[in-house]
């Protein structure tokens, strides 16, 4: 009998020796989680959505306005040179450009917008030597936005303000028309060119192309620039050095 219950008393430590160990190796300890890697550029407790990875971080609204093509594109616009009844030739002697026939004392207005290059407020022609510097009389030349030089000239007044250097704006007034310098009549001389050296040069300055097809665009509130057209007209003749017609 007692040999039995030594053998039970065996059985029994057994047993709870192998629930102790479950098979003799200890359970695994369940894994902790992973941490959790921020998103470039996000900051711990950040409400906002995550930035985008490095090199490729989302434009802001600034990058995707100028990014859009012609955003920054200047539109320079163009004004036809009289406030009121005005009218001109097809034709002009010696060389291209156009007399714009009107009332003495009508506004003369910007026919572009740019600036200023050079202002005569002082009428010093004289016939009698006839130098082609001082035959437009009072005159303003301007450097449009387009690139191309407008120049106007036998002004009777040039308004305040209008100097050289400064801004002026397409149907700005600028002056009074009259007949200052070699002219015989009230009007206004108007030249196109290239700007070439800007001043001083009045020999391209008075006008190296027609602009009567100009000024038809104008009259009629549509927008046309000079621009190819004199860079065609700079392409074949440079920037002439000298008169080379009515001298």
């Amino acid at each position: 009998m007692s040999a039995l219950r030594a053998r039970l008393l065996g059985v029994v430590l057994l047993v709870a020796f192998g629930a102790a160990g479950c098979g003799g190796d200890p359970a695994p300890a369940p894994a902790a989680p992973a941490a959790v890697q921020e998103s470039p550029g996000r900051q711990a407790g950040s409400s906002g959505p995550a930035a985008a990875p490095s090199g490729s971080a989302a434009p802001s609204a600034s990058a995707k306005s100028t990014a859009q093509p012609g955003a920054q594109a200047q539109t320079v616009k163009h004004a036809f040179p009289v406030q009121g009844n005005a009218s001109y030739g097809h034709t002009h002697h010696d060389y291209p450009a156009t007399d714009i026939i009107a009332a003495c004392g009508l506004t003369a207005v910007s026919p572009v917008d740019g600036t200023v290059l050079e202002v005569a407020r002082v009428d010093t022609y004289d016939a009698k030597v006839n130098d082609g510097a001082t035959r437009g009389g009072l005159s303003v030349s301007i450097l449009g936005g387009d690139g191309a030089r407008y120049y106007l000239s036998h002004f009777r007044s040039i308004d305040q303000g209008i100097e050289a250097g400064s801004a002026v704006k397409a149907g700005q007034p600028i002056a009074k028309v009259g007949d200052t310098g070699d002219a015989s009549a009230c009007h206004i001389h108007f030249g196109l060119s290239p700007a070439c050296a800007k001043t001083g040069d009045w020999w391209t300055r008075r006008g190296v192309i027609w602009p009567w097809s100009y000024l038809d665009a104008w009259k009629a509130g549509k927008e046309k620039s000079p621009v190819a057209e004199l860079t065609t007209w700079q392409q074949k003749q440079g920037c002439p050095t000298k008169a080379t017609v009515d001298k």
